[in-house]
C-alpha cells in the first residue's frame, strides 16, 4: 500500500471557540454553520474559498449545551440542545420539536446529522462515569426511534454517496462502525465494526463524493481520510490537539473545514498550540457531498 497523502490545515477564523463542532455548509444561502458546544451557541459565517477564511456573521445563543445544528430547505435551523431538539425560524422564533433525553439524566445530546431523506439522527454522551449506556436515535414522524443503546460516546454520523451505508463513531473505544441503510424507510441493518483509530479518538466525520471517510481525531491534531474498507489514504495535520469535526464547504464543496477546541487543554498546551479553538481549512483534492436538509415533516407528531 502506498504512503498516505499529507496536507496541512490553516487557521480560518480570527476567534477561537471552547468546543467548536458540527460544521454544516448551507449551500442555498452560501453560509457555514457550526456550534460551540460548551458555549451553547450556533454560529454562522461566510467562507472565502480562495483565502480559506471564515468570517462570522451571526449567532444564536441557548441556555445550555448545543451538540449539533441542521438546516431546512427554507433556511430554518434544527438545534440539538442538551436534552431536546429545537426549531429556530427564519425570524428567530423558537419552538420545541422533541425531547430525546429525560430530565435528570446525566447525559447530553452530541453530534447529529440529516439522512438522505431528511430525517435527523443524533446521539448522546455521558456527563458522569457511566459507560455503555448512551444512545443513538432517529427522529421522524413516528417519533424517536432508538438505533443504539450501548454506546460510550456517540459521535460522527455520515452516509455513503448512494445513502445505502451508514457510518457512526463511538469515540471512547475508538471505533468507526457501519451498517446497511434504507434511505426510503430509515431502516438499518446489523451494526459491525469497520476499523479503529489509535493515537487519539475518532470524533466528527463526513464522507466525500468518492465515498471516502474524513474523520477528525480528538487528541491527535489531525484529520484522517480512509476508504470504505478502512485503509488510510490521507492525513491532514492541524495545529490544534483537539480536532473535533469536519465538513466540505464552498460553492464547489472542495474546501475541507475543520473545527477544533480549547476545552480540556492545559495552559501549556494552549501556549504551544495558540490556534486551538479556531476553525481551520484545507484543500485536499477531494469534493464533498451536499448536506441533506432536515425535513420538518420528519418531526414527531404532537
Amino acid at each position: 500500500m502506498s504512503e498516505p497523502a499529507r496536507y496541512t490545515a490553516r487557521p480560518a477564523t480570527a476567534g477561537a471557540y471552547a468546543l467548536g463542532e458540527g460544521p454544516v455548509w448551507d449551500a442555498d444561502r452560501s453560509r457555514l454553520l457550526w456550534v460551540d458546544i460548551v458555549g451553547g451557541t450556533v454560529h454562522e459565517g461566510r467562507l472565502d474559498p480562495a483565502a480559506g477564511a471564515v468570517t462570522p456573521t451571526g449567532s444564536w445563543s441557548f441556555g445550555g449545551t448545543v451538540g449539533a445544528v441542521a438546516v431546512t430547505a427554507g433556511g430554518e435551523l434544527l438545534v440539538a440542545e442538551r436534552h431536546t431538539l429545537t426549531r429556530v425560524g427564519a425570524d428567530g422564533a423558537r419552538a420545541p420539536v422533541a425531547r430525546v433525553l429525560p430530565d435528570g439524566r446525566a447525559s447530553r445530546l452530541n453530534d447529529g446529522a440529516v439522512d438522505p431523506a431528511g430525517r435527523f439522527l443524533v446521539g448522546s454522551l455521558a456527563q458522569d462515569r457511566r459507560r455503555g449506556e448512551e444512545i443513538l436515535v432517529r427522529l421522524d414522524a413516528a417519533g424517536v426511534t432508538v438505533l443504539d443503546a450501548d454506546l460510550d460516546l456517540s459521535n460522527g454520523l455520515a452516509w455513503s454517496p448512494a445513502g445505502d451505508r451508514f457510518y457512526s463513531v463511538d469515540t471512547v473505544p475508538g471505533l468507526v462502525r457501519v451498517r446497511d441503510y434504507d434511505p426510503g424507510t430509515g431502516a438499518v441493518g446489523p451494526r459491525r465494526d469497520l476499523f479503529s483509530i489509535a493515537d487519539g479518538y475518532p470524533d466528527g466525520m463526513c464522507v466525500d463524493a468518492d465515498g471516502n471517510l474524513w474523520i477528525a481525531v480528538w487528541g491527535g491534531a489531525r484529520v484522517e481520510c480512509r476508504d470504505p474498507g478502512g485503509d488510510l489514504l490521507a492525513v491532514v495535520a492541524v495545529d490544534a490537539p483537539h480536532t473535533s469535526s469536519v465538513a466540505f464547504a464552498g460553492p464547489d464543496l472542495d474546501v475541507l473545514v475543520v473545527t477544533t477546541a480549547t476545552a480540556e487543554l492545559s495552559p501549556r498546551d494552549l501556549a504551544r498550540h495558540p490556534d486551538s479553538g479556531r476553525l481551520f481549512t484545507a484543500r485536499v483534492g477531494a469534493r464533498g457531498l451536499p448536506a441533506a436538509s432536515w425535513d420538518p415533516a420528519c418531526a414527531p407528531s404532537s
